[in-house]
C-alpha cells in the first residue's frame, strides 16, 4: 500500500521478548509504519472506536492519531461516521474498518490436495475452494485454481497471496510469484498459519500461550508463545509425529496420521471425513481409540514442559471426530493401568476454531501482517 514507508515485510527470526518490546533505532518511516498498523489493528479487532477511543487502545497522540486516520481513509481502509451520544445529545466522530479495502488469498498446500480461500480486511471468507494437486507440479495447479478464484473477482483489491505448507521450497516460491498476478508469496508452515488464524481472527490468545495439533498424514504441533509463534532451531518445534509413543512405543505418525485412519474406514466413509462431513462407523470409532491412546504421550509432553493455557486439535476432520477424540484423551488420561501415573496438569483441550484447522485462513493473513497490521513479532 502506498502509505507503508518501510513496504512490506518478510518473516524475521525469532527475537527474545526483550527486543521485540524495543522501538530504539528505529527509522521514523519505520515508526510511522508501525503507528499505523496498531491503529488498523486496533480498528479491525475493537472497532468501530472514536478518537479519544484509538488513543486509550494504542497510546498514540491526538494529532498522530488524526493524521493516521486521514491516510487509512484515503486508502479506503476504514470509514467514519457519527456515533450519537446516549441521551446528552454530544456526538463523536467514529471509525470502523472497511472489509472490502483489500483482500488477500491464502492456499493450504499437502502433497495431493489444496484449499485456496480469498479474504476480506476484515478476515471473512469470501470463497474457498478445493482443488487436486499434481506432487511433482504444484505450482501450475495452485496457478490454476488461484487465477480461476480471482476471475471470479476481478476487480478486488488482492494483495498478495500466502502459503501453508510444510515443505515448499524457494524454488516453488519464485515459480509462483514469476507467473503470479498477486504481488508476491509468503510461505509459513501450516500449525503457524492455523495459530496465526486463531490470534488474529479467533479468540484473544489466552494467557499462557496456546497449543496447536494438526492431524493429517502427518501430525504436527504448533506453539503460540506471548503472541508469537515458536518454531524452534531449525524450524523442527512441534515434529511430534516423528515420537514413539502409546503402550506399544510406535511413531505417532503410523496411528494418527491419515494413513492409519484409510486403512480402517472405507474408501467413501474417508472421503466424506476429510471433505469435512460427520460420520460414525466402529472403524471410526477403533482409531479415535487407538489415536488418543498415542496421542496422549505428546500431550503430556507438551503440557509439561511448555504449559499451554488451551492445546487446541484441528485438521480437514469434522468437528465431530475431533470432540469424540478429546473426550476419549480425557478417558486415556484417567487410565492408570496403561499409565501409572494421574496428569492433572494437562491443558484444557478444544477443537480448532476453524475448519481445515484454518491453515488456509492463516496463510491468506500473512500478506496482511506482512503490509497492514502488526507482524508477527510485533
Amino acid at each position: 500500500m502506498r502509505y507503508l514507508r518501510s513496504g512490506p515485510r518478510r518473516r524475521q527470526p525469532d527475537e527474545s521478548a526483550v527486543s521485540r518490546g524495543k522501538t530504539i533505532g528505529l527509522r521514523s518511516g519505520e515508526i510511522a509504519d508501525r503507528n499505523i498498523r496498531v491503529i488498523l489493528e486496533a480498528i479491525r479487532r475493537h472497532g468501530p472506536l472514536t478518537r479519544m477511543e484509538l488513543g486509550q487502545h494504542s497510546g498514540l497522540t491526538g494529532p498522530g492519531i488524526t493524521n493516521i486516520l486521514r491516510r487509512l481513509g484515503d486508502e479506503g481502509l476504514v470509514t467514519s461516521h457519527r456515533r450519537s451520544g446516549a441521551g446528552s445529545g454530544a456526538t463523536a466522530t467514529e471509525f470502523a474498518l472497511r472489509p472490502d479495502g483489500a483482500f488477500s488469498i491464502g492456499v493450504r498446500v499437502r502433497q495431493s490436495r489444496g484449499e485456496a480461500v480469498l479474504i476480506d480486511l476484515s478476515g471473512q471468507v469470501r470463497d474457498r475452494q478445493y482443488f487436486p494437486l499434481v506432487p511433482t507440479a504444484r505450482v501450475p495447479s495452485i496457478l490454476s485454481a488461484t487465477q480461476t478464484m480471482m476471475g471470479r473477482h476481478a476487480g478486488l483489491p488482492i494483495i498478495g497471496m500466502g502459503i501453508g505448507s510444510n515443505d515448499w521450497t524457494s524454488q516453488e516460491s519464485d515459480e509462483l510469484d514469476a507467473a503470479s498476478i498477486v504481488v508476491r508469496s509468503h510461505v509459513e508452515n501450516e500449525c503457524t498459519a492455523s495459530l496465526l488464524a486463531e490470534r488474529t481472527i479467533g479468540a484473544p490468545a489466552p494467557e499462557g500461550g496456546l497449543a496447536m495439533i494438526i492431524i493429517d498424514e502427518d501430525v504436527q504441533a504448533g506453539f503460540l508463545v506471548r503472541g508469537v509463534p515458536y518454531s524452534g532451531m531449525h524450524g523442527r518445534a512441534g515434529s511430534i509425529g516423528e515420537m514413539l509413543t502409546g503402550p506399544d512405543n510406535v511413531q505417532l505418525n503410523t496411528v494418527v496420521g491419515f494413513g492409519a485412519l484409510r486403512a480402517l474406514v472405507s474408501d467413501d466413509e474417508f472421503k466424506c471425513l476429510i471433505a469435512g462431513e460427520e460420520a460414525s462407523s466402529p472403524q471410526l470409532t477403533q482409531w479415535i481409540r487407538d489415536a488418543a491412546s498415542h496421542l496422549l504421550d505428546p500431550i503430556i509432553a507438551i503440557a509439561g514442559f511448555i504449559a499451554p493455557s488451551t492445546i487446541m486439535i484441528g485438521g480437514d476432520l469434522p468437528r465431530g471426530a475431533i470432540e469424540a477424540l478429546i473426550h476419549q484423551l480425557s478417558v486415556e488420561r484417567r487410565d492408570t493401568s496403561k499409565r501409572p501415573f494421574l496428569t492433572p496438569w494437562i491443558s484444557p483441550m478444544k477443537p480448532a476454531s476453524f475448519s481445515g484447522g484454518g491453515v488456509a485462513l492463516g496463510a491468506a493473513l500473512l500478506p496482511f501482517l506482512n503490509t497492514l497490521l502488526p507482524p508477527v513479532s510485533a
